[in-house]
Order: C-alpha cells, then structure tokens, then sequence
C-alpha cells in the first residue's frame, strides 16, 4: 500500500524529497514574483496619481527637458518590449526550454514588475502644465475618475482568473502534483459588455488627473499607444487559441462599453 506523507493533497502523487522541494521552491518563487508585482502596482498607483510616494509622476525636474524627454521614452519602450514579447506564444516555447514551465508565467510577473521598477527609479520629471483644476469638485472628481480606473483594473484581473493571470494558480498546481489545464473561454460580468475592461480601467487612470503636465501628457499618450498596439497582438493570440472569439468580438465593443439593448445572441451560449 502506498504511504501517505506529510505533503500529499488531493490529487497530488507520491513525491521524492528532492521533487517536492524543486516544486515546493517554484511555489515559493510564484509566491515572490506575484509579492514583488502586488508592491510594485501599489507603488504604481501612488506613482500615476502624485500621492504618498517619494517620487512620483510630476515631481520636480532635476534634468533638461530633451534629456528627461529621451529617458522617459526609452523606459516606455523597455516596459513595451518586455511585456509583449514575453506574453508571445512563440517566446513562452523557447523560454520553457531553460525554466519549467510552472514558472514561465511567474517569471513573465517578475519581468514586468521590474520593468515598471525601473521605469519609476529612473523617470525624470519635466514640468511644464497642460490643464489644472482648481476647484475641489472638479479635483475631487478627476481623483474619483482615476480610482475608478484602478479598482476596475483589479476587478477586471478577478473576472478573468487573478491567481492565474499572475502566476499562482500554476505554481500551486505544480506544488499539489496536479497537471495544468488552460481556462476555458467563458465570459463574466463587465466582458459581456466591452472586450477589454482591464484596458478601459487603464485608459481611465491614466488620463484622470486634476493637473496635466507635459510629463503626464508624454505618459499618458506613450501607454495608451501601446495599450491600442497590445490589444491587437492580443487579440490575434486570442483568435488562435479560442475559434469562438471571432464572434464574440464581432458582438461586443473593444473598449467602450455597450450600456443598453439586449446581450448580443452570438455570446449568448459562451456562460
């Protein structure tokens, strides 16, 4: 009769010492990459909205404008390039030819979070004002607007599968000895209503703001040129993996949300 250890779990084989402390690290390095992430996007918030951090988005210019101006956009583009090469197909196969493929997703969370780390650290202020709202309605609702962005970028995460976006559910399931099993395309809440409700709550934190300076501005504009390009190349990886998604985009709008009329019958069968 098979011994039970101390670690098994439903579902789980019999385990090595060394095979479950290989698993057993790879939890914990899921475990780090999604801590290092969840930091880094409260970090994030602070950044984007001028509050409670060090340094933020519009804190005082310490270079030239051209020199500010050329940094800023080299560290967009470092974000840009890491995070849509990673989340390729073609580069999750090469990559899991040196790392398991447990940690593949952890691994792209950790890239990420660094990147946006690094793009923080280094950012350079410019100065120089756009808009300014003076008024504490029109302040209070520019914040309103803002934090409406970001709660929906976290809603939208929980909607698709949080655990499994960033990584968790991947590590837990190598962890447990269980094999892991794509999520199927099925449709909650707000994506009956607009394809990329993650990206609408992005738009919405990135432009909200009380005081649009020329930093902001170069952000704001740079993140939103590659949120429109991202959608794209994530939407053809879509297409490839899921048949039925032609019709759900033919049905439901990208980014603004469709607020009346009836859920559109080419969806309707998609739970």
């Amino acid at each position: 009769m098979e011994q039970q250890g101390p670690f098994r779990a439903p579902g789980m084989q019999r385990l090595e010492g060394g095979h479950f402390m290989k698993r057993f690290a790879i939890f914990v390095y899921g475990v780090l990459s999604y801590g290092t992430f969840f930091a880094t996007f409260l970090y994030l918030v602070g950044f984007m909205g001028n509050l409670w951090v060090p340094k933020s988005i519009d804190a005082d210019p310490t270079v030239p404008l051209g020199q500010a101006l050329l940094t800023n956009l080299a560290l967009l583009a470092i974000f840009a390039v890491q995070h849509s090469v990673m989340a390729r197909p073609a580069f999750k196969r090469w990559i899991t030819r040196f790392i398991p493929e447990a940690a593949e997703r952890s691994t792209f969370v950790l890239a990420a979070s660094l990147a946006l780390i690094l793009l923080m650290v280094e950012w350079e202020p410019m100065g120089g004002v756009i808009w300014r709202v003076e008024a504490g309605l029109g302040q209070a609702i520019a914040y309103g607007v803002y934090g409406s962005g970001v709660v929906l970028v976290l809603v939208s995460t929980f909607l698709i599968n949080h655990f499994d976006l960033f990584g968790l559910r991947q590590v837990w399931l190598n962890l447990t000895g269980r094999e892991y099993e794509p999520l199927p395309f099925k449709l909650r809440s707000l994506y009956r209503y607009v394809r990329h409700p993650l990206y609408l709550g992005f738009f919405l934190a990135i432009w909200a703001t009380p005081v649009m300076t020329v930093t902001h501005l170069v952000f704001s504009v740079m993140c939103s040129a590659y949120i429109l390009v991202a959608t794209r190349l994530e939407e053809q990886d879509l297409r490839r993996a899921h048949p039925e998604y032609d019709a759900y985009a033919r049905s439901v709008p990208r980014y603004l949300p469709r607020l009346a009329g009836e859920r559109p019958t080419a969806i309707a069968d998609l739970g």
